[in-house]
């Protein structure tokens, strides 16, 4: 204590607290995901409220005149990409965990050109859509959806792409092992793609009840 006193610029860190504030670091990066995927998930119910309150509510039958459904073709190519990012993200994760760094960016540059055309069909899908907004509960709501999940997409592929960029900054910067080495700057790295991961295999359940809701029931 008195050293610190006479010596306030300088601190006394020891391997105990550098270890102690790294584990502490991590483990907001792992709370900090969850807390996102708890938000995330008060956002879906609001929208699946509507949805199933003004379907079941059905007044003057106009949830859905004449059963009107948003293009499919639109539907399920959106969701087939967001399949494709979720496995690419859990491939990834698992090919770094065993060492193969150079697998795990080309699936994350792989899942960051199909995040984009993802993002870039459910935008046009808006161009092609049989209704007009507010034409109907069932128009309103996907309305809802579709600005979600367009916000969704441009997270998600935002995530990775960062996440990418800073793996290539980081072997820039200490070598090409400094991924997969002890350091803090890769321990972080490495929390910071599991919630990543996390989330995108989250992505993927909701994209499949999105799915279910407007364009299959």
């Amino acid at each position: 204590m008195t050293d610190t006193y006479n010596k306030p610029g300088v601190m006394s860190t020891t391997p105990e607290e550098v270890e102690f504030e790294l584990r502490a670091h991590i483990g907001s990066i792992w709370t900090g995901g969850r807390l996102f995927i708890g938000m995330y998930t008060f956002m879906v119910a609001s929208l699946a409220f509507a949805y199933f309150y003004l379907r079941s509510s059905n007044y003057s039958m106009e949830w859905r005149p004449n059963h009107v459904t948003a293009p499919t073709q639109y539907g399920w190519a959106i969701y087939a990409c967001v399949a494709v990012m979720s496995l690419l993200a859990i491939f990834g994760q698992s090919r770094l965990r065993k060492g193969q760094v150079a697998d795990w960016l080309v699936a994350g540059w792989t899942a960051v050109g199909i995040g984009l055309l993802a993002l870039f069909l459910q935008l046009w899908e808006f161009v092609a859509l049989p209704f007009y907004p507010g034409s109907s509960g069932y128009a309103s709501t996907f309305i809802g959806f579709g600005v979600m999940n367009a916000v969704t997409l441009f997270a998600t592929t935002y995530w990775v792409e960062t996440t990418v960029a800073r793996a290539h900054a980081l072997k820039r910067e200490f070598g090409a092992d400094a991924i997969l080495a002890k350091t803090s700057e890769a321990r972080s790295f490495r929390a910071n793609v599991a919630a990543m991961t996390y989330f995108q295999g989250f992505a993927f359940l909701v994209g499949t009840l999105f799915l279910l809701m407007f364009y299959v029931l």
